[in-house]
This record gives C-alpha cells, structure tokens and sequence, in this order.
C-alpha cells in the first residue's frame, strides 16, 4: 500500500470552467478597473482637493506673516547685540548692512556678523527695511511692507513693524534700509 499524500487534486477543485466565472470576465476574474470607476475616483480627489486647498493657502498665508515677525524680533535682536558691542544702533548710512560688515570706522568694536547667514529676506523675497530713530541711542524700526511690496495695505498686504512702532505712520524707504 502506498503511503504517499496524494500530490495531484482532482481535475474538478484546480480548474473553474468557464460557465462559473461571470458574464464578460475570464475566468481568472476581474484585471483591471472600469472607465467609469476611473472618472468616479478622480472626482472625489479632485472634490477634496477643492475643498482643502483653501484651507492649507490660508495657512501658508498665516506662516508667512508669522515667519516675517519671527524675523524682525531676530533683526531686533541682532541690532541691541549691536549697539551693546558699538555703544549706538546703526546711522542712517549704515543700516541694516552694518549687521553683517563692519563699517569702515568701527571695524575695532565690531563683533559681528550678528545674524547667521546674512541679512534674511521678507517670506515674500524683499528685503527688510530701517529706519533708524532720531537718536542713535534707540532702536530704530525694523519692517516688511508686507505681500504687495508697497507701503500700506490691508490683510496679507499689510505692512510688518517691529515692536512698539507705530503702524500709522508710513516709514520711508530711505538710505536706511
């Protein structure tokens, strides 16, 4: 008598006929998706899409005012590391520059470069403006004229100051900046 597991299954459990499998298909099934189950997926990514889109450029709009004032408080910083090293914020002449080269007159107390990499850019790839204050024993104001690169706006468009400045009154683009 033989002892061995039978190694071949009956004819009837390994093949489907072809009157088992549904109308249309072969008898391995289904290979692929239908044009209309295509154009229905598309729909709902292009439906969500439209409706979360708005929501993350809103977001991005928010970041990029918040990044320009996280960056005016680090050009803040960076202008009383100043001082502290000179004895006064930056002239008129000087201005923001002063922050990353020496001027030629104070290369002695300079101990800078007092921002890493350079003076940055606004989120919107201009470059921060200053006006200094009347006396060079204060700090002058630090700000972005915002999205539109133009004085005043409202919402997105709204012009940048550091702290304590005051917003009504439009600072000049002078040889400060």
């Amino acid at each position: 008598m033989d002892t061995r597991p039978d190694t071949q299954a009956p004819a009837a459990l390994t093949r489907a006929s072809a009157a088992d499998a549904p109308s249309g298909l072969s008898p391995r099934g289904r290979s692929g998706y239908s044009l209309i189950e295509v154009l229905i997926a598309v729909a709902i990514v292009a439906l969500l899409v439209a409706l979360i889109a708005p929501r993350l450029f809103g977001q991005l709009d928010s970041s990029q005012l918040t990044a320009a004032r996280t960056q005016i408080r680090m050009i803040e910083t960076a202008l009383d590391s100043y001082r502290l090293d000179i004895g006064r914020y930056p002239a008129p002449e000087e201005g923001l520059a002063a922050l990353a080269a020496p001027p030629p007159d104070l290369v002695d107390r300079w101990n800078g470069p007092y921002l890493d990499g350079g003076l940055p850019t606004d989120p919107w790839g201009a470059a921060f403006l200053y006006r200094p204050a009347e006396s060079l024993s204060r700090r002058g104001v630090v700000y972005s004229y915002g999205n539109d690169g133009e004085p005043g706006g409202e919402g997105l468009a709204a012009d940048l100051y550091s702290r304590g400045a005051n917003p009504d009154e439009t600072p000049d683009a002078g040889p400060g900046t």
